[in-house]
Protein backbone atom coordinates (compact mmCIF):
# COMPACT_ATOMS: atom_id res chain seq x y z
CA UNK A 1 0.00 0.00 0.00
CA UNK A 2 2.73 2.44 0.85
CA UNK A 3 4.48 1.75 -2.36
CA UNK A 4 1.22 2.59 -4.41
CA UNK A 5 0.75 5.57 -2.25
CA UNK A 6 4.47 6.72 -2.95
CA UNK A 7 4.04 5.71 -7.09
CA UNK A 8 0.96 7.88 -7.24
CA UNK A 9 3.12 10.72 -5.55
CA UNK A 10 6.41 10.33 -8.33
CA UNK A 11 3.49 9.95 -11.01
CA UNK A 12 2.09 13.59 -9.66
CA UNK A 13 5.69 14.84 -9.58
CA UNK A 14 6.10 13.54 -12.66
CA UNK A 15 3.37 15.29 -14.71
CA UNK A 16 4.91 18.83 -13.29
CA UNK A 17 8.83 18.31 -14.14
CA UNK A 18 10.43 20.11 -16.86
CA UNK A 19 13.18 18.68 -19.24
CA UNK A 20 16.00 18.23 -16.64
CA UNK A 21 15.18 17.81 -13.13
CA UNK A 22 17.42 16.95 -10.17
CA UNK A 23 15.47 15.37 -7.21
CA UNK A 24 17.46 16.51 -3.74
CA UNK A 25 16.47 13.78 -0.81
CA UNK A 26 18.36 15.07 2.15
CA UNK A 27 18.59 15.05 5.95
CA UNK A 28 20.20 13.49 8.94
CA UNK A 29 21.77 9.65 8.74
CA UNK A 30 19.23 6.53 9.28
CA UNK A 31 15.92 8.50 8.17
CA UNK A 32 15.31 6.19 5.36
CA UNK A 33 17.13 8.56 2.44
CA UNK A 34 18.99 5.57 0.81
CA UNK A 35 15.23 3.63 0.55
CA UNK A 36 13.25 6.46 -0.93
CA UNK A 37 16.43 7.73 -3.52
CA UNK A 38 16.38 4.30 -4.48
CA UNK A 39 12.92 4.03 -5.11
CA UNK A 40 12.72 7.12 -7.08
CA UNK A 41 15.70 6.18 -9.14
CA UNK A 42 13.91 2.94 -9.92
CA UNK A 43 11.07 4.77 -10.75
CA UNK A 44 12.30 7.46 -13.06
CA UNK A 45 14.61 4.79 -14.19
CA UNK A 46 17.95 7.14 -13.59
CA UNK A 47 21.07 6.86 -11.56
CA UNK A 48 22.25 8.32 -8.08
CA UNK A 49 24.68 11.11 -6.99
CA UNK A 50 25.50 10.95 -3.39
CA UNK A 51 26.84 14.23 -1.29
CA UNK A 52 27.92 12.47 1.64
CA UNK A 53 31.07 14.22 2.74
CA UNK A 54 32.02 10.31 4.33
CA UNK A 55 30.78 8.33 2.18
CA UNK A 56 32.55 9.52 -0.33
CA UNK A 57 35.62 7.69 1.02
CA UNK A 58 36.48 4.20 0.24
CA UNK A 59 37.79 3.60 3.59
CA UNK A 60 34.94 5.13 5.96
CA UNK A 61 32.31 1.73 6.84
CA UNK A 62 31.80 2.86 10.31
CA UNK A 63 29.48 5.32 11.03
CA UNK A 64 28.91 6.59 7.37
CA UNK A 65 25.45 4.52 6.69
CA UNK A 66 26.51 3.89 3.07
CA UNK A 67 24.19 2.21 1.11
CA UNK A 68 24.77 -2.23 1.90
CA UNK A 69 25.86 -3.80 -1.70
CA UNK A 70 22.53 -4.86 -1.81
CA UNK A 71 21.43 -1.37 -2.32
CA UNK A 72 24.47 -0.46 -4.70
CA UNK A 73 23.51 -3.45 -6.49
CA UNK A 74 20.38 -2.61 -7.39
CA UNK A 75 20.50 1.70 -9.13
CA UNK A 76 23.94 3.17 -10.13
CA UNK A 77 25.47 5.36 -7.30
CA UNK A 78 28.19 8.06 -7.82
CA UNK A 79 30.42 9.31 -5.42
CA UNK A 80 30.57 6.30 -2.84
CA UNK A 81 33.56 5.22 -1.81
CA UNK A 82 34.96 6.65 -4.81
CA UNK A 83 38.08 8.90 -3.36
CA UNK A 84 40.76 7.79 -0.96
CA UNK A 85 40.84 9.51 2.83
CA UNK A 86 44.52 9.60 1.55
CA UNK A 87 44.35 11.75 -0.94
CA UNK A 88 42.88 15.85 -0.41
CA UNK A 89 39.46 16.23 -1.86
CA UNK A 90 37.36 19.09 -0.51
CA UNK A 91 33.61 20.56 -0.64
CA UNK A 92 35.37 22.55 -3.75
CA UNK A 93 36.46 19.27 -5.39
CA UNK A 94 33.15 17.88 -4.45
CA UNK A 95 31.28 20.60 -6.16
CA UNK A 96 34.00 20.71 -9.36
CA UNK A 97 33.63 16.99 -9.81
CA UNK A 98 29.72 16.46 -9.08
CA UNK A 99 28.59 19.23 -11.16
CA UNK A 100 30.44 17.52 -13.52
CA UNK A 101 29.05 14.30 -13.04
CA UNK A 102 25.48 16.23 -13.09
CA UNK A 103 26.12 17.29 -16.65
CA UNK A 104 27.13 13.66 -18.03
CA UNK A 105 24.28 11.91 -16.48
CA UNK A 106 21.99 14.48 -18.11
CA UNK A 107 22.96 13.28 -21.41
CA UNK A 108 21.48 9.84 -20.72
CA UNK A 109 18.82 11.29 -18.12
CA UNK A 110 16.18 13.62 -17.95
CA UNK A 111 15.33 13.32 -14.04
CA UNK A 112 18.35 12.66 -11.36
CA UNK A 113 18.49 11.58 -7.88
CA UNK A 114 20.60 13.51 -5.33
CA UNK A 115 20.68 12.18 -1.78
CA UNK A 116 22.76 13.31 1.29
CA UNK A 117 23.34 14.02 4.75
CA UNK A 118 25.58 16.35 4.35
CA UNK A 119 24.00 19.99 4.00
CA UNK A 120 27.75 21.92 3.15
CA UNK A 121 27.83 19.21 -0.21
CA UNK A 122 24.09 19.58 -1.05
CA UNK A 123 24.96 23.31 -1.07
CA UNK A 124 27.75 23.01 -3.34
CA UNK A 125 25.65 21.44 -5.82
CA UNK A 126 22.77 23.43 -5.89
CA UNK A 127 23.74 26.70 -5.47
CA UNK A 128 27.81 26.79 -5.24
CA UNK A 129 30.47 27.88 -2.95
CA UNK A 130 32.74 31.05 -3.12
CA UNK A 131 35.90 30.44 -4.96
CA UNK A 132 39.09 30.40 -2.42
CA UNK A 133 42.73 30.43 -2.44
CA UNK A 134 44.48 27.57 -2.83
CA UNK A 135 46.17 26.57 0.40
CA UNK A 136 49.79 25.99 0.08
CA UNK A 137 50.38 22.74 1.57
CA UNK A 138 53.72 23.61 3.53
CA UNK A 139 51.48 25.21 5.43
CA UNK A 140 49.80 22.67 7.24
CA UNK A 141 53.06 20.51 7.28
CA UNK A 142 54.13 23.25 9.74
CA UNK A 143 51.47 23.66 11.67
CA UNK A 144 51.91 19.26 12.24
CA UNK A 145 55.03 19.94 13.38
CA UNK A 146 54.55 22.72 15.32
CA UNK A 147 51.91 20.43 17.27
CA UNK A 148 54.10 17.49 17.15
CA UNK A 149 57.06 19.73 18.93
CA UNK A 150 55.04 21.92 21.18
CA UNK A 151 51.42 20.54 21.58
CA UNK A 152 47.93 21.95 21.29
CA UNK A 153 48.23 25.05 23.61
CA UNK A 154 50.62 27.10 21.66
CA UNK A 155 48.36 26.90 18.30
CA UNK A 156 45.13 27.81 20.25
CA UNK A 157 46.80 30.80 21.82
CA UNK A 158 47.50 31.69 18.34
CA UNK A 159 44.28 31.17 16.91
CA UNK A 160 43.16 33.61 20.21
CA UNK A 161 45.17 36.59 18.57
Amino acid sequence: MELARRREGFEKLLSSVALKNLIVIAGPTASGKTSLAIELAQYFKTEIVSCDSRQVYEEMTIGTAKPSTQELNQISHHFISSHSINSLFSAGDFERQGLTKINELFEKFETLVMVGGSGLYVRALCHGLDDFPTVDLSVREQLNQEFEKFGILPLQEELRL
